[in-house]
């Protein structure tokens, strides 16, 4: 009896929490790979970034207001300018701007106005319009303009993911050692789309809401290693494998992995739920880029990670509190 639990009316005390604070802390914590992109890319980079936020928001407002006709503004709680900056972290810098449009208008009105808007979407809109286009327009969504800094160095020009498949089909573990080192992935010196920048800058970021409390360690961490153990088992076996530590910094893995995966709406809301969710995206990722039709799998393995969340919600459910199941129940 020592231990009683105090039920209090009201007023309650605040956490501070809200959708709003949340969101525009994912944005913050972008800040420093943002920066890094429009260094590393130039006026291309800005002219894309740019054209994603101001079409997400636009088609968030126009669609909300007119076709939805809801009364509440939706676009100053900072999602729809999230979902353009991660949209814009997943195209090419010389994407073309009707092109950048198109997946806005697929990533709002599809991915997440269709379901009833933000809380009830399935995938992660971002994501949603990213695959769009991918499937969509695979040229232009895989011809990747000049990291300025690559100059310096002599890079070839091809990106890592390129490089590790084209490894993998033709069984010659030397086109590996055109890879650049897992140094110069993990600061920004390579190839692809502008999320690729800089692993640093995205774990900084990723720390910074990890210290805010806007995430928790489990999906990321879940991610990243297991990609490390299947990864490095697969080198290990085979050198035509890339390294894990060139797996991990390679393509959107950091970014998929920080950002995108542990959006609250289409992940595992128990811990035991995210870590699964998390293995789960990890090997598909692997098996994906492996052998895929396409180089980088984290899209299409958070995407269909998104579609079992609510499996995983079911089985990973939490006992109710003072619930009494099973033998003692019927005493």
């Amino acid at each position: 009896m020592a231990n009683k639990l105090t039920i209090s009316l009201s007023p309650h005390v605040h956490g501070g929490d809200s959708v709003q604070k949340n969101m525009y802390g994912v944005c913050i914590a972008l800040l420093p790979a943002l920066i890094a992109s429009f260094c590393f890319f130039g006026l291309g980079a800005v002219k894309v970034m740019l054209a994603s936020v101001l079409s997400c928001v636009i088609f968030e407002w126009a669609i909300t207001k007119f076709i939805l006709k809801r009364d509440r503004l939706t676009i100053l709680d900072g999602s729809a300018i999230l979902t353009g900056l991660l949209l814009g972290f997943n195209l090419p810098s010389n994407l073309p701007i009707w092109i950048i449009i198109l997946g806005a208008l697929f990533a709002i009105g599809v991915g997440k106005l269709t379901f009833g808007g933000l809380g009830q979407n399935i995938f992660n809109p971002a994501l949603a319009g990213r695959v769009f286009l991918l499937i969509s327009f695979p040229v232009q969504m895989t011809s990747w303009s000049d990291n300025v800094l690559d100059h310096i160095d002599g890079y070839s020009g091809a990106t890592p993911l390129s490089l590790m498949q084209k490894a993998i089909l033709e069984k010659d573990a030397s086109i590996l050692n055109d890879l650049p080192s897992s140094l110069e992935m993990f600061l920004g010196q390579t190839e692809g789309s502008m999320g690729e920048v800089s692993a640093l800058l995205l774990l900084i970021g990723c720390a910074f809401m990890l210290w805010r409390k806007i995430i928790t360690w489990h999906i990321p961490v879940s991610i990243i290693a297991t990609v490390v153990v299947f990864a490095g088992l697969l080198h290990l076996a085979n050198p035509i494998y890339a390294n894990p530590l060139q797996v991990v910094f390679s393509g959107g893995m950091i970014l998929g992995a920080c950002y995108m995966a542990t959006d609250y709406v289409t992940s595992p809301m128990s811990h035991k739920g995210q870590l699964i969710f998390g293995v789960c995206i990890g090997l598909l990722t692997v098996v994906i880029r492996n052998w895929g039709a396409y180089p980088e799998g984290m899209s299409f393995a958070i995407i269909i990670m998104n579609a079992f969340t609510p499996l995983i919600n079911v089985y990973c459910k939490p006992k109710r509190f003072g619930e009494v199941i099973g033998k003692e129940a019927a005493k």
